[in-house]
């Protein structure tokens, strides 16, 4: 289960390498979306909760990417992916490409919808949660 795990994960990651980030169709109806750290902590469930997290962080930036350094198999339910972002502020005019923006993103999935999705500003945090090295 785990290797389709991680290739759905791909598949859901494709999308946003590109910053298209408009699909849900891989969330579980119920699923729980968090953002532990960071300047506006999130945790909300169910796919509207998740929506206005998302477009409350996205409307900030123009032309946002999620590039992946490494995507990693936790166990046979939990896939964790460090990223990067790539973008600008819209109103700041801020290149992420000149700030860290080493993220990582948490996605637990069953029956190959996603049930809760992390979100780490900081990807030492995530490391630490789970007790992984770099």
């Amino acid at each position: 289960m785990s290797q389709e795990n991680v290739d759905r994960v791909r598949s859901i990651l494709a999308a946003w390498t590109l910053g298209d980030f408009s699909s849900n169709a891989w969330a579980d109806p119920d699923i729980e979306f968090v953002v532990p750290d960071g300047l506006n902590p999130i945790s909300a469930k169910g796919l509207p909760g998740m929506t206005r997290g998302y477009r409350s962080f996205l409307s900030a930036w123009e032309s946002l990417h999620v590039e992946v350094d490494e995507i990693r198999e936790v166990d046979d339910e939990r896939v964790l992916v460090l990223t990067r972002l790539s973008g600008r502020g819209k109103t700041s005019g801020l290149d992420l490409d000149q700030v860290q923006t080493e993220q990582a993103i948490l996605l637990q999935l069953r029956a190959g919808k996603v049930t809760r999705l992390v979100i780490y500003n900081f990807r030492a945090n995530a490391l630490a949660d789970l007790g992984l090295e770099r």
